[in-house]
């Protein structure tokens, strides 16, 4: 499995021939869309920045779009889709909006993504979410998680490897600085993980900044 960070909440993830995309980048968004092909696109919440599933589309790859909460399976992807709720990029006299959280089983670990999360992951999910290999965390503030509250949630939680996001073109300044801060650590940066199952073992909340 590689995961490489393409900005705000954007990951592509890929196994072999296939290619999944967490939040991808839209036209109009904050950042420039994205430009890659993927199987499955998951949009945690309908916003330019997050919604991207047309952008998604690229050569003989046009993603099946996950867009809400739900027990989705194809091609050999397992995904739990978790109703949550966010105050990133309200519209006028919106006081807050629908966010999923999703759970992927892929290559027998499992992957969340928490998406623009504001307040703390709902019971129904928790013990799903709560036996993550690999949790990917709002850390930027400005209608999801703040840093500090977004490590005691990572840590309550428990997962092998920590990823922060929306803190890359999107977020406070310096978000990302006072997520590490709380948590202690400098963090290991990298541009694109490679990992099995068995690179996770002896690992117990380690933080992975990915570069865009």
């Amino acid at each position: 499995m590689v995961i490489t960070h393409h900005g705000g909440q954007c990951f592509k993830v890929t196994l072999g021939d296939l290619t999944l995309a967490f939040d991808p980048i839209a036209k109009g968004g904050t950042l420039p869309a994205v430009r890659f092909g993927a199987d499955i696109a998951l949009v945690s919440r309908n916003h330019p920045d997050l919604n991207g599933v047309e952008e998604a589309s690229f050569g003989d790859k046009q993603p099946f779009a996950i867009t809400g909460p739900g027990e989705y399976e194809l091609k050999g992807v397992t995904v739990r889709g978790f109703l949550s709720k966010s105050q990133y990029g309200l519209a006028k006299e919106q006081e807050e909006a629908i966010n999923t959280i999703y759970a992927v089983e892929l290559e027998d670990m499992r992957l969340v993504h928490l998406g623009a999360l504001l307040g703390d992951v709902p019971p129904e999910a928790r013990e799903v979410v709560g036996e993550a290999d690999i949790l990917f965390v709002p850390v930027g503030g400005d209608g999801v998680l703040a840093p500090a509250a977004a490590h005691e949630l990572a840590v309550a939680l428990e997962p092998k490897v920590i990823i922060p996001m929306h803190w890359s073109g999107m977020g406070q300044e310096k978000s990302l600085d006072a997520f590490l801060k709380a948590s202690g650590s400098a963090g290991e940066k990298m541009e694109k993980l490679t990992l099995k199952k068995r690179d996770l073992v002896g690992r117990e909340g380690a933080i992975l900044i990915l570069t865009p």
